[in-house]
């Protein structure tokens, strides 16, 4: 067919013959029609000709598909959002695979890593636990209180009734007695 033999005849009235008579050639003129479209949304996205050409075979296969299950009433906006999707789909698609490609590359160090640090911060969490449990009533109290529920002096005071001079003795020699024995059980697992 001489698609200039057809240049009267406006989209909605071939599209009408499509549906009437499910000739394909009805198609063919429409989408002749919209190659350069086609072709310009491609390379839009794409922005690469051999693939925007792809993308446009992709785009007639499919339309020429989806026509025939769903009606359609404008065919320029349809076939043009056709386009869209499939070149965002395509470019979601190479996304996703150069990220695979990173996080393959990337993942193994990393995780070990990450799985490491973990390890180690719960050694050192149950070493702290137990050294903790070793101090005298007094020191594990005042140093529990400040360190690890965040209370001022003054609030220790307040609720252990000590005085003020003797919290910060209780946490100074807390903390150093911690920290020697933190040292002792680190020793001992090397």
């Amino acid at each position: 067919m001489n698609p200039d033999k057809y240049k009267h005849i406006d989209d909605g009235e071939l599209l009408k013959q499509f549906y009437a008579d499910k000739n394909n050639e009805w198609l063919g003129i429409l989408l002749q029609r919209y190659t350069l479209l086609l072709l310009g949304v491609c390379m839009k996205y794409l922005k690469n000709e051999e693939e925007a050409k792809d993308g446009v075979q992709q785009v007639f296969l499919k339309a020429i598909t989806e026509l025939h299950k769903y009606k359609v009433d404008y065919f320029k906006s349809w076939l043009y959002m056709v386009a869209k999707n499939h070149c965002l789909m395509k470019l979601r698609n190479k996304a996703q695979q150069s990220l695979e490609i990173n996080e393959k590359l990337l993942a193994t160090p990393d995780e070990a890593e990450d799985k490491n640090k973990f390890v180690a911060r719960d050694i050192a969490l149950t070493q702290m636990e137990t050294a903790l449990q070793q101090l005298n009533a007094e020191q594990q109290q005042c140093i529990t209180l400040f360190y690890l529920q965040k209370k001022s002096y003054h609030e220790i005071t307040a609720q252990t009734g000590y005085s003020l001079l003797q919290v910060k003795s209780n946490i100074q020699n807390g903390k150093r007695n911690l920290k020697i024995m933190l040292e002792r059980l680190q020793q001992h697992e090397q």
